[in-house]
């Protein structure tokens, strides 16, 4: 961004800020993608060209000037949510640009029904497949593969980074298949189990939205579990046969019982392998990753819980908010349950 465009973009912001205390608050996100219309032109254009177009794997902006010190430190947990919160300019920034590409939602079984999610080490889980781990890599994945309703765009904000710790990205258009391996891998002979995030075992029994009740919440766990335990065969490779989405998340998927489909698998894996990448985000900047051109993950660092680890805001965003009709409360709702 260059002044200019911080400027007016810093206007909106602050005057958004001045009505709304929170990004979680129901009024703002039924008014978020109206606000966002008012953000310059030079930031709407390239990602709406982003979204229509699919012209890269990733749209990275940059330019917002984070100040440490008024963000204050690193939280523990993400459980920590002060209102209003230290960043909620950023939020704001971060979740209108967001809304250019789509609508933000949240899950019922992830970071208590929170629509924006705080990716920071977390004591404890050091080791885990986790966006709070830390000394173990986050393996490479598709953001909620296991979930039909998963994002379109997976979105992050750095307001923190102080050991350049790089975000992993492959695009899928970079990969070369041959035919007959692309051919099994379009097919439905694959599996995905729910990642660890969505799992009852990291349920803090405390949703933060008044519609999710604690039997909703229940119900919305065992769903997982039965996804867990009976996970249904997909391809992971859909759309364009020349230019296919991915679907996969091969941490948590199961062997394929046949030589063919564990030959398709593997050789995909091997590829998305070769062409991973990584992208150490500055604090101030945004990057929305498309969730069905590329896989993303994160490098290992060491966490000194000192208040000064590396943050990040994440957004997850779908462009048909009307497909997951059946697994929200009402029509305006952003959780899936």
């Amino acid at each position: 961004m260059d002044d200019a465009v911080l400027d007016r973009s810093r206007e909106l912001v602050r005057e958004v800020a001045s009505c709304h205390d929170t990004v979680e608050d129901r009024t703002f996100l039924e008014l978020a993608s109206t606000y966002a219309q008012d953000l310059p032109r030079a930031l709407r254009q390239p990602l709406n060209r982003f979204r229509l177009a699919e012209p890269a794997s990733l749209c990275v902006v940059s330019g917002w000037p984070v100040d440490d010190d008024r963000i204050g430190p690193t939280p523990t947990h993400w459980e920590s949510k002060p209102v209003p919160s230290p960043a909620l300019e950023e939020e704001i920034f971060f979740f209108l640009c967001g809304s250019l590409l789509g609508d933000p939602l949240g899950w019922a079984t992830q970071q208590d029904g929170y629509v924006m999610h705080d990716l920071l080490p977390i004591r404890g889980h050091e080791q885990e497949q986790l966006g709070s781990s830390s000394e173990t890599v986050l393996t490479w994945h598709t953001e909620d593969a296991f979930h039909p309703y998963r994002a379109d765009y997976v979105s992050l904000m750095c307001l923190r980074n102080p050991n350049n710790v790089q975000t992993t990205v492959a695009a899928g258009a970079a990969i070369e298949l041959d035919d007959d391996v692309k051919h099994v891998l379009f097919e439905p002979r694959f599996t995905i189990r729910p990642d660890e995030s969505h799992l009852p075992k990291n349920r803090s029994y405390a949703p933060k939205q008044d519609e999710i009740s604690q039997e909703l919440l229940t119900r919305s766990y065992e769903r997982i579990e039965r996804m867990n335990e009976h996970p249904e065969p997909i391809p992971v490779l859909f759309g364009d046969p020349e230019r296919p989405y991915l679907r996969l998340d091969p941490y948590f998927m199961e062997r394929p019982r046949d030589d063919e489909a564990r030959h398709a698998l593997d050789t995909l894996v091997a590829a998305i392998d070769r062409e991973l990448t990584g992208v150490a985000l500055r604090p101030g900047e945004l990057c929305f990753i498309d969730n069905f051109k590329a896989v993303h993950g994160r490098q290992p660092f060491h966490a000194s819980y000192d208040g000064r680890d590396r943050w990040m805001k994440r957004l997850n965003i779908v462009r048909d908010v009307r497909k997951s009709r059946d697994a929200r409360q009402q029509a305006a709702s952003r959780i899936i349950v």
